[in-house]
């Protein structure tokens, strides 16, 4: 079946940057992140709600760090997501502050990764098998 980039990353490339995000909210972010821990009050009052109702801004660019390499196997990257998924599912302590968002309880952390998700995930459209049929 497949699937049609909208965007520039491939599935791999997204589940790569999503699994670096449910993986940093448990371990934490780099320490040079901080930086920006006094922009946090103005960021979290201005965009978190934004953000938590599916509406994520398009084109704000993302950290080198969190931008994946082109050369990214699907299947390998989901099963690694798919991992990655269950232990955020399963974290029990207290998630690390958010670089721009500062601490967010479970459910809030939780929302924040699934609309992040799915605006990622939003950039890839499915191709059906009789494509053809829709022209």
């Amino acid at each position: 079946m497949g699937y049609r980039r909208m965007g520039k990353w491939s599935l791999a490339q997204i589940c790569r940057h999503l699994r670096m995000t449910f993986d940093s909210s448990i371990d934490g972010y780099p320490l040079w992140m901080s930086f920006f821990a006094p922009l946090r009050p103005f960021i979290r009052r201005m965009m978190l709600p934004r953000l938590l109702r599916g509406d994520s801004p398009k084109g704000i660019p993302t950290a080198p760090m969190f931008a994946p390499p082109a050369d990214l196997d699907d299947a390998k990257e989901i099963e690694i997501l798919t991992a990655s998924i269950h232990r955020l599912q399963n974290h029990q302590g207290d998630f690390k502050p958010h670089p721009g968002f500062g601490r967010m309880d479970s459910e809030q952390m939780k929302r924040f990764h699934t609309v992040h998700s799915a605006h990622h995930l939003g950039f890839l459209v499915p191709k059906l098998q009789n494509q053809d049929l829709i022209h």
